[in-house]
């Protein structure tokens, strides 16, 4: 194709990426995506932070793989030029809020999450002046609209330890996760008041589907992440952040888990602790595993187009970047006193 003919058309994929939330470009069959990923790292100086519920090609290409906590922390305080963020929107946002700066792209756009989805900020904000007494704690999870109405941001990581920051008798909402702030209610012997939201991923874990894996599997620890709901964190051998998970695998002696979080994180868990069993905990519809359709939008071939032509990339308006890093940078100074 000429060059020109080839500019024309790759201007018209671009301009079609807010429509398809990605670049549609066909790739070199033979290609090496590894290896052309690494070149483009060298190259543009970039870095390319990770989730846990990434697939595990992105897993592997990454520079640093975390939970919500520990991407903030490598996004605040990286020295790249561009962020390559393989997680979904709302996590890509985080690190544009803090790296105004530099260039932060996303392998697709319409890699969203339900959880934030749940908490419209213009409905959250009517929530919040019906209860102005309340300071406003809102988990990770949530759009830049919602960090840009609390007062600090938590993850699942932290929040025993940013709950406890406040006085007793300070009465607070937690938005938008209604079974992370139940949970956090239960550890910290507080009564806030939550907002209905939930992770499609981890409300519907089949209780009676675990409970007969558990009876298949007798010697296996039912370990949990604090969205899930009440019903199966009462039976988890095991509670916590999807970091705290794998590094319970890492130092428990048990040889089998069950484990009741998005199944990207059995990739880790598998090369950490390859002698042990990982059960992915099922759902209650006819898969043997729960996938979050958001993050599995990402791809390798995604994930080398957005670094080859720095798109899709994540703008913001000045002022609500600068309402909803507040929050941010309070919860990581929290976190760094906590030794988080």
């Amino acid at each position: 194709m000429p060059m020109d003919d080839f500019k024309n058309t790759l201007q018209e994929k671009k301009e079609n990426v807010k429509n398809l939330g990605y670049l549609d470009i066909d790739l070199d069959p033979t290609l090496d995506l590894f290896k052309a990923i690494e070149n483009l790292k060298k190259e543009k100086n970039a870095v390319v932070l990770a989730h846990y519920y990434q697939e595990p090609d992105i897993q592997d290409v990454a520079d640093y793989i975390g939970d919500s906590l520990g991407l903030a922390q490598q996004a605040e305080k990286t020295g790249a030029d561009m962020i390559v963020f393989a997680g979904v929107h709302f996590m890509a946002e985080t690190a544009k809020i803090l790296n105004p700066n530099k260039k932060v792209v996303l392998p697709d756009l319409k890699a969203g999450c339900s959880l934030s989805e749940s908490c419209p900020p213009p409905v959250f904000k009517k929530f919040k002046e019906k209860n102005p007494a309340h300071k406003v704690i809102s988990y990770i999870n949530c759009s830049a609209g919602i960090k840009a109405l609390s007062d600090v941001i938590c993850t699942s990581s932290n929040a025993k330890y940013i709950v406890e920051s406040f006085p007793k008798e300070q009465p607070l909402i937690f938005a938008p996760d209604k079974n992370l702030g139940a949970y956090i209610n239960k550890q910290t012997g507080r009564d806030m008041l939550l907002w209905n939201g939930a992770c499609m991923v981890h409300e519907i874990f089949s209780l009676e589907k675990i409970t007969k894996l558990k009876i298949k599997h007798p010697r296996a620890k039912l370990i949990a992440h604090p969205e899930c709901e009440d019903a199966v964190l009462r039976i988890a051998d095991f509670i916590g952040s999807t970091t705290g998970l794998l590094n319970f695998t890492k130092k428990d002696p048990t040889a089998e888990y069950i484990v009741a979080t998005e199944t990207g994180i059995l990739h880790q868990m598998m090369k950490a602790s390859p002698e042990k069993v990982f059960i992915p905990a099922p759902p209650n519809n006819s898969c043997a595993c729960n996938d979050c359709p958001h993050m599995k939008l990402n791809s390798l071939e995604k994930l080398y187009l957005c670094m080859e032509y720095e798109t899709p990339e994540i703008t913001m308006e000045e002022s609500l970047r600068l309402a909803a890093k507040k929050p941010i940078v309070k919860m990581l100074e929290i976190s760094k006193k906590a030794g988080l």
